[in-house]
Formats: C-alpha cells, structure tokens, sequence
C-alpha cells in the first residue's frame, strides 16, 4: 500500500508543480502580486496532496514585515509554514543548486546566504533590503534540521537583523514551533519522528519516496508572542529568549499539551492570508 500511496502521491504532486510553476515564473518576471500568492496556493496543494493535517495555536503576527524564526526537522517544513503566511525563506546557498528544489526556492524569492564570514554582511544586506519592502522571512537559526524531537542551539547571528530599524521602526520577530505529533491518526513516538523529519546526511530522494508513502500526518504550529529588540539588551538574549519559547512550544506539543489548539480548514488559511499578502 506504501509503494502505491507513494507512486499516486508523486505523480499528483508532479502534475500540480507542472500546473503552477509557468504561471509562478511569469508573475514573478512582471513583478505582480500573483507572485506572493501563487506559493501559498502550491503549498496548500501539496500538503493535501500528503496528507498533512495542520493544527494551529496562536496568532501570526500581522505586522509588516516580521521576521519569523522557526525550529526545523524536515523539508516539509516550508509547506506547512507556506500554507499559513505569505512568506519569503532563507536558506543557504547550496538549495539554490539542488535539482528542481533549487529552482522552486528561487521561484519562491527565497534569499540565499553565504555562510562565510566575508560574505554574510552582503547576505544581511540583502535580507534587510527584502524586509524593508515588506517581505515576511523566515529563518532557521539552528543553522541545520534536527530529529524532530529536540531543538538545536540556535545561532545568535541570525537574529543580527532585528538590531537594525527597518523603515524607522524596531523589526518584529515571532518564534514559532512545528511538531510532527501524528501518523495515521495515531501518536507519533519520537522513534518514528525521523521518518518523517529529514537531518545528519540523509539522503534525499529516498526520505521524499518514503514520506510520500507513509500517510497522512499531524503537524501542531504554534505561533508564539512577537518581540522586538527594545525588551532585549542583546540579539543573544533576544536568540535565548526565541529558544526557550519554541523549545516549550515543541516539547508541549508532543506530549500533547499547550492552549486550545484551532484547527482551520487549509482553503480558509490560505484565503485570509492570500487577503493580508494584498493589503
């Protein structure tokens, strides 16, 4: 039943990539709105396509822009984050040569990041020039994706951006957690999480075959309080301080804890947040 699931979900998944991805790289040529919104719409498609039922907890922050910091686990991370908030991602410079992923991130307007130290001030400033057009970005400031059931130190120098004013006013950052908790609608033990979180030196191509073929999964998002660098004395207080909140936000979640979780239908997340994209 895997190898079938898995075959019906790849060519399905394929053929809405075909079916978006000329309308996506002309919107993103002319510079239209469109551009924003299509991302959205892909993403909400694939994760139905997979099966992932996404539960929310908390508020998105609706302020213009917010940088987002987010634990990561799995290349399914950028679908779920996508299917709620119209986004721009950061990701290191190799995704930008990865067969078909690369190029879909550079559809996505994805900014790319040189991890050596003689570069990363040109990769700030490109982040910074994103921002002040009132792109939303996500980063992950472990720097790498983990097993799914703890969080990785994160890297203070990822949030070096909120010390800077963007348009005259402070940046604001939320923390948000994503918890893999459900398989098949049965609890995911944290044995079992690495089939579907992708870290270390994985493979790829066999991951993707093997989640496409799993089932449908649980995914638990919470978006935690926003701040900015004012309640801060430092960016490695304010670093801690998004640590220990999405830390908490994982850890509740996959032992079933935390506020009353929302659970919205997709086509309503996308529609709100398509809404906000366009104001």
């Amino acid at each position: 039943m895997s190898q079938a699931r898995a075959t019906i979900n790849l060519i399905l998944a394929l053929l809405w990539t075909l079916a978006l991805l000329p309308v996506q790289v002309i919107a993103k040529a002319l510079n239209l709105k469109l551009a924003t919104r299509i991302p959205m719409r892909y993403h909400a498609g694939l994760a139905k396509i997979m099966g992932l039922r996404i539960v929310v907890r908390g508020t998105p922050s609706t302020a213009k822009p917010t940088l987002f910091a987010v634990n990561h686990s799995s290349w399914l991370d950028i679908t779920v984050i996508d299917c709620l908030i119209p986004v721009c991602f950061v990701a290191k410079q190799q995704v930008a040569g990865w067969p078909l992923f690369g190029t879909l991130a550079r559809l996505q307007r994805t900014v790319f990041v040189e991890r050596k130290r003689n570069r990363t001030g040109s990769s700030r400033d490109e982040m910074k020039v994103r921002l002040e057009a009132g792109d939303n970005l996500v980063l992950f400031p472990e720097g790498t994706s983990g097993d799914g059931n703890r969080i990785l130190p994160f890297r203070s120098s990822f949030f070096a951006l909120a010390e800077q004013p963007v348009n005259g006013k402070p940046l604001t950052v939320q923390p948000v957690s994503i918890a893999y908790v459900g398989l098949g609608g049965a609890i995911m033990g944290r044995h079992r999480r690495p089939e579907y979180t992708w870290f270390a030196d994985m493979d790829l191509a066999p991951h993707l075959w093997r989640v496409l073929g799993l089932g449908p999964v649980t995914v638990v998002v919470e978006f935690h309080r926003p701040v900015t660098i004012e309640e801060f004395t430092s960016r490695k207080e304010m670093a801690a301080h998004a640590h220990r909140e999405i830390a908490q936000g994982l850890s509740g979640s996959l032992a079933g804890r935390g506020g009353r979780a929302h659970r919205r239908r997709r086509s309503r997340r996308a529609k709100t947040a398509e809404s906000r994209a366009s104001s």
